[in-house]
């Protein structure tokens, strides 16, 4: 499959979750799905108002249940107020192969700044508790007047190897991929190169990890990013495709200009967020995507397995 025709194959979309109020600024969105040991699909997404301030507008993640992977049915929702935090951003919804059990990454301002939390595993993602919430992942101040990693943010969680991965947004000003790995999912070690692309070409202004897909040989890394000269970069995100072989070197393969965008017309193109679960032999690809009015919606593209 070329990029020519992913690209087509992705402008065909229905919508899973739409904001609970259609105006602009609320969205539905940051997905993580998870497809369970039994086939059900588990999604959690965040939740956004448009009125409080920037950073702290992720209300609430919801956890949706679904047989076929297209029509969710809520069964959870985790408040921000009941977790004592500002707001979510995006979640990491994964089911430990060894124990069969549910885990449930977050992220939110803490005391330190951004930081990635987890919550106690569940044998049903309905069972959820943010009283819970143990944060696992934030930033080291650096010295005074040294420009160090300020957070972290949006984790994608996965196991390879015989690891944890986390592959996780780290914030100084600009946005950047790094790439973590843990024996336990909770204590966890910078691997590799890091960051692990360049903020460079059409994302030179952010540069933040997506989704990582396992291949018959290495690995897929869907990013995502913007351009400092795009409208309010901090938001009209695009998506690019990456290759590694071991988890570690990572090869920009859309260098040049963003893969994805949203297809439908507005203020922003946002394609971002995005999640790619193979299901037998097809590829469903849950993305968070800018609608006219300046609402986000969570899509799925189901395409045929490259």
């Amino acid at each position: 499959m070329t990029f020519a025709q992913l690209t087509e194959a992705l402008s065909c979309y229905e919508t899973v979750l739409e904001p609970d109020e259609n105006t602009p600024e609320w969205w539905a969105g940051a997905p993580s799905v998870c497809r369970a040991n039994d086939g059900t699909f588990y999604l959690a997404a965040r939740m956004r108002e448009g009125d409080s301030a920037r950073g702290s507008r992720g209300y609430e993640i919801r956890i949706l249940k679904s047989s076929d992977g297209r029509s969710f049915t809520p069964i959870h929702s985790l408040k921000r107020e009941d977790a004592d935090v500002p707001g979510f951003e995006r979640p990491a919804l994964v089911q430990d192969p060894g124990s069969g059990k549910f885990r449930l990454y977050g992220c939110a301002h803490l005391d330190t700044g951004w930081g990635v939390f987890k919550l106690d595993d569940v044998a049903d993602p309905a069972e959820f508790n943010v009283g819970t919430r143990k944060t696992v992942l934030e930033a080291t101040p650096g010295e005074q007047g040294f420009i160090s990693v300020a957070g972290f943010k949006d984790p994608f969680v996965f196991q390879a190897n015989g690891l944890w991965h986390m592959f996780v947004i780290g914030y100084d000003q600009i946005e950047r991929a790094y790439h973590l790995s843990s024996e336990d999912g909770v204590r966890w070690d910078f691997t590799g190169e890091n960051p692990i692309l360049e903020n460079a070409g059409w994302h030179n202004c952010y540069t933040r990890p997506a989704c990582v897909l396992p291949l018959a040989v290495g690995y897929l890394v869907v990013y995502e990013g913007s351009h400092i000269s795009w409208r309010d970069p901090s938001y009209n995100i695009a998506t690019g495709l990456a290759y590694s072989p071991d988890l570690d070197d990572v090869v920009d393969l859309t260098p040049d200009e963003p893969l994805l965008r949203s297809t439908t017309p507005g203020q922003y193109h946002t394609w971002r967020y995005s999640h790619w679960v193979p299901v037998k032999d097809k590829l469903h690809v849950y993305f968070e995507a800018a609608r006219p009015n300046n609402t986000n919606e969570t899509r799925l593209s189901v395409l045929d397995m490259p």
